[in-house]
C-alpha cells in the first residue's frame, strides 16, 4: 500500500525561537500589533510503501526520530492517508 504522511516539525515551547521572534517583530513593524507569538517549523510531505498503516507509522516515527527532527530541540506530529 501507498500513504502519504504529512510532518509538521517544531521547535520545544520552551526553546527561544529566534526566527519566530524576528517574524513576529517584522509583523508588528508592519501593523500587525494582534500577532503575539510566531513559531517556525517545518512541513514535510512524504510518500511511502508499507504493507499496513501501522507498519507506515512504525517508519515514520522513526524517520521523524532518526532524521527528520532533532528530539532534543524539536517536537513532530503527522497524518498518514491511504493512496
Amino acid at each position: 500500500m501507498q500513504f502519504e504522511v504529512e510532518v509538521n516539525v517544531m521547535p520545544q515551547r520552551a526553546l527561544l525561537d529566534p526566527q519566530g521572534r524576528a517574524v513576529k517583530n517584522t509583523l508588528q513593524q508592519a501593523g500587525y500589533q494582534g500577532v503575539v507569538d510566531v513559531r517556525i517549523g517545518k512541513h514535510i510531505v512524504l510518500s511511502l510503501e508499507a504493507n499496513s498503516e501501522d507498519e507506515a507509522r512504525q517508519q515514520v516515527n522513526t524517520l521523524c526520530a532518526k532524521v527528520l527532527s532533532n528530539p532534543v530541540m524539536e517536537g513532530f506530529e503527522y497524518s498518514i492517508k491511504a493512496l
